[in-house]
C-alpha cells in the first residue's frame, strides 16, 4: 500500500512538472491552455482567440460560466497579433481629455450578473493571467484638473463586488501606489461595502513588470482565513499584507468565512468601470489567457499552469 500511495504522488508530480501540450489537452477532451487539474473551478477564460459570431466586439467565455466580456471602445481591433496568436490590447486612448474612450474590457450589471453565481459566496477565488507593459504607466489623470497628474494604480483584472459601481472589486490583480512606492498587488475584498485586505509584492513593480516582456501573474484569495499570495511566471512573490488586523472580520464564528452572498457586478479588465461611465486607472498593456476561479490554486498548480501556457 506504501509503495502504491508513493507512486501516485509521483505521477501527480510529475504531471505538475512537466505538462504536455495544449493541443493533447484538447484531443483529450480538456481546455486548451488550461491545466487539468484547474477546470472544474474555471468560471471565465478568456484567449481573445473568439469572438462572439455576429459581434465582434465580444469576447466569448471559454469557461463555465459563458459570460461574454466587452471589448470597450476599441472593438475587434482591440484583438491583436502576440504570443503566437491574439491578444487583448488595452490603453488611454486621450491623455488630455476627460472623456470615455479608454480601450478596456469586461462586463458589468449594477443588479450582479448571474453567470458569475460561483463567485456568490465563495470561500475562495483566483485571478491569473499573462500580462505585458507596452507603454508608460501608471497613466495621466484625466479625471483631475493638473495636466501633471497621475492616477495611483494600473487596472490589470478583477472580479467585481456584488454592490460594486465599477470599480469595488471581490478579488484583483493591479499595480498600486503602496505608501508612496509603486507595487504589484493583489487585492480582495470579501464582504460588500467592507474593508479590502492588500498582499503586496516587495520586489520593485517595473522589476516584475519589465517593459515590452510577457509575464504571467497571479492572485489566490482565501476567503476563510485570510490568506492571499502572488505568483510571477509561476513562483511566489514574498510580499506584505498593507492592512493590520482583521479587515476581512474572519476571527471567530462562524465558520467557514465566505465572500457576500451576492452575484459579482462583473468583470473589469485594463481598467475600472466596465460599463464605461468614467475612466480610471487604464493599462498600456497587452494580456492573454486571463482566468477567473473560484478556488485558491495550489503553488504546483500555479507552476503547472504557467508551465502550460508558455
Amino acid at each position: 500500500m506504501r509503495r502504491t500511495a508513493i507512486a501516485v504522488v509521483a505521477v501527480l508530480c510529475a504531471s505538475l512538472a512537466a505538462p504536455v501540450s495544449a493541443s493533447a489537452s484538447a484531443s483529450a477532451g480538456g481546455h486548451p491552455g488550461v491545466f487539468s487539474t484547474l477546470v472544474p473551478n474555471l468560471v471565465a477564460y478568456y484567449d481573445f482567440e473568439h469572438p462572439v459570431r455576429g459581434n465582434p466586439a465580444l469576447e466569448r467565455d471559454l469557461g463555465s460560466s459563458r459570460t461574454d466580456v466587452e471589448l470597450v471602445n476599441g472593438g475587434a481591433a482591440m484583438r491583436v497579433h502576440d504570443r503566437g496568436g491574439h491578444a487583448l490590447r488595452t490603453k488611454q486612448v486621450s491623455p488630455d481629455l476627460l472623456s470615455n474612450d479608454d480601450w478596456k474590457a469586461g462586463v458589468y450589471s449594477a443588479g450582479g450578473v448571474p453567470s458569475l453565481h460561483r463567485f456568490n459566496a465563495a470561500r475562495q477565488a483566483t485571478v491569473l493571467g499573462w500580462f505585458k507593459v507596452t507603454g508608460e504607466a501608471p497613466a495621466l489623470n484625466t479625471n483631475t484638473p493638473d495636466p501633471a497628474d497621475r492616477y495611483n494604480a494600473v487596472g490589470l483584472a478583477g472580479v467585481l463586488s456584488g454592490d460594486s459601481d465599477g470599480h469595488a472589486v471581490r478579488a484583483l490583480l493591479e499595480v498600486i501606489d503602496v505608501s508612496g512606492r509603486l507595487r504589484v498587488v493583489a487585492l480582495g475584498r470579501r464582504i460588500d461595502g467592507g474593508s479590502s485586505q492588500t498582499f503586496a509584492a516587495n520586489q520593485d513593480w517595473q522589476a516584475i513588470l519589465p517593459p515590452d516582456r510577457w509575464v504571467f501573474l497571479a492572485a489566490t484569495f482565501d476567503y476563510d482565513t485570510g490568506e492571499m499570495a502572488l505568483y510571477r511566471n509561476g513562483r511566489p512573490l514574498d510580499g506584505f499584507y498593507t492592512v493590520t488586523g482583521d479587515p476581512w472580520l474572519v476571527a471567530g464564528p462562524p465558520e467557514p468565512d465566505l465572500a457576500t452572498a451576492s452575484d459579482p457586478a462583473g468583470i473589469k479588465i485594463g481598467g475600472s468601470f466596465p460599463q464605461n461611465t468614467v475612466e480610471r486607472n487604464p493599462c498600456d498593456c497587452r494580456m492573454d489567457g486571463l482566468m477567473f476561479l473560484d478556488r485558491a490554486l495550489s503553488p504546483h498548480e500555479v507552476w503547472a499552469q504557467y508551465r502550460w501556457g508558455r
